[in-house]
Formats: structure tokens, sequence, C-alpha cells
């Protein structure tokens, strides 16, 4: 038997969406002393702030990669892309 997808209809933008989960992320971090926990926080923020960014770039009409993009894609570093280790031992 084949399973179905479930197919859910958003409501809202991604953009809302992000944004509402960053800010949500921030509230929680500042509850907390510092440590692990805040950190980990902090660093998801970042990563839907960054979400947000490639969201807005993505829907915009021939625009350039923004450069805070392209040195988080290694295209800023003169050594070139950081290379990738799946565990295969060589």
């Amino acid at each position: 038997m084949v399973k179905r997808r479930r197919r859910y209809k958003q409501t809202t933008t991604l953009a809302l969406r992000l944004t509402r989960e960053a800010n949500r992320l921030r509230d929680r971090a500042s509850g907390l002393a510092p440590g692990p926990e805040q950190t980990l926080l902090l660093r998801k923020v970042r990563q839907t702030e960054t979400a947000l960014r490639i969201d807005a770039w993505l829907a915009s009409t021939g625009a350039p990669l923004p450069s805070d993009l392209t040195t988080l894609m290694g295209k800023g570093d003169k050594r070139g892309p950081a290379k990738l280790s799946h565990g295969s031992g060589v």
C-alpha cells in the first residue's frame, strides 16, 4: 500500500513564519542565563534570519547574490569552500 503524503496549505508567507520564529527564539533566549542552551537558541535565530535573507533574495528579480551570503557559501574565502567529510575515512 502506498502512503499518501499529507499536504498542508500554508496560510501565511514564509517570511512571516520565519520572522515569528526568530522573534520567538530571541524571546526565549533572552530569558535564559548565558550558557549552551542560550547559545543554541541564538544560533537558531541567526539561521532563521539567514533564511529570511535568502528568501528575500530569491523573491527579488535578477538581484546579485548578497555579499553576506557569498561569504556564508564559501565564495568569499580565497581558499575556496570548505570540504565536507562524509565519514568515509578518506
